[in-house]
């Protein structure tokens, strides 16, 4: 049986994201900050009779936590076929470029940035010893530099100036990682779930997190000619999938 991890795994997209891998036969790790949310996902999931999972407490913003995190799930496989960075956070509201509080950027860069590259590092190792080891990093379009200096585009004139710098970092760290393991089976994206209705964004988005975990689960599984070091969003363009940096 294959094994993924997810981090942020126990609400709104994270977690339908688990759920569509444990549907395709997959073990789930479910990280979890709170290890009692945790728990109360792994039920949904057993009530829907998806048991092939297991609750990793998972605060990827500390080192400690990561390490530990790390111990737990090497104690039960050897091997880890997906890695999901999900965990993020959006840095609060207004986000002025003028105003901003650098102690909710920094916050924000610990979570969406610093978080992805503990738990990646921490988790390599296991992810070497698969056939075919993937990574999803989850990220944005709203970082994409291109499509946010576009006054054409939809959402244009949606600024964030904590949550967007964050996540174009995560993507410039998903290249670098891209390209350290090119000459590997790995395959390393960033991929936007597209605009959905979670608490995340007060539920304003218009699209479902059911698809936002198809979006995610389709390039965790892709295959040997499948796409690395690429910024996927089928959310804004399904015919390839690709959006620019």
């Amino acid at each position: 049986m294959k094994k993924a991890f997810i981090t942020g795994a126990n609400k709104s997209i994270g977690l339908e994201t688990a759920r569509q891998l444990l549907k395709r036969g997959y073990f789930v790790y479910l990280g979890s900050r709170d290890f009692e949310n945790g728990r109360k996902a792994l039920e949904q999931l057993k009530a829907e009779g998806l048991d092939q999972a297991e609750v990793i407490l998972l605060d990827v913003s500390d080192s400690q936590s990561v390490s530990a995190a790390r111990t737990a799930i090497g104690l039960t496989t050897d091997v880890l076929d997906v890695l999901i960075n999900n965990a993020g956070i959006n840095g609060g509201m207004p986000q002025s470029a003028l105003t901003l509080s650098l102690d909710r950027m920094q916050e924000a860069f610990n979570v969406n940035v610093y978080g992805v590259v503990r738990v990646t590092q921490a988790f390599i190792d296991l992810l070497k010893r698969a056939e075919q080891p993937r990574i999803v990093n989850v990220s944005s379009s709203g970082c994409s530099l291109t499509l946010s200096s576009d006054p054409n585009w939809r959402f244009y004139h949606h600024k964030a100036a904590i949550y967007q710098p964050s996540k174009a970092a995560l993507n410039m760290y998903t290249i670098d990682l891209a390209y350290e393991l090119r000459d590997t089976p790995f395959k390393v994206n960033a991929v936007d779930p597209g605009f959905t209705a979670t608490d995340f964004n007060n539920h304003r988005g218009d699209d479902s997190p059911e698809n936002a975990g198809q979006r995610i689960v389709k390039y965790a599984l892709i295959g040997a000619d499948g796409p690395t070091g690429r910024f996927i969003s089928e959310y804004h363009n399904p015919e390839t999938g690709e959006i620019p940096w």
